[in-house]
């Protein structure tokens, strides 16, 4: 049973290494519907890279600004919220 897998897992071997290798060129068109589709492609990579990169470097600022007490917030400005509250009066 063992050598029957054996050989039948390097036939399968033999058989995908000649179909990969062995294949012969393709001189084909490349229809412009697949160019933009490829571009829309590149383009989702690049946006996505970007995210995570963004999201390390916010994490390495946290860190780094935990450990050596940098305060990279220091010179912001900020508001105060403002909350709105209806009273009964003005409900009506």
């Amino acid at each position: 049973m063992k050598k029957a897998l054996k050989r039948s897992g390097i036939i399968l071997l033999l058989a995908a290494y000649l179909m990969i290798f062995t294949m012969p060129a393709a001189h084909a068109y490349i229809d412009p519907s697949a160019t933009t589709y490829m571009i829309q492609a590149i383009a989702g990579i690049v946006i996505a890279v970007g995210s995570v990169g963004i999201i390390f470097w916010r994490r390495a600022k946290k860190k780094l600004k935990d450990k050596v007490g940098i305060d990279f917030d220091k010179n912001k400005e900020t508001e105060e919220e403002v909350v709105a509250v209806k009273t009964d009066d003005e409900q009506k």
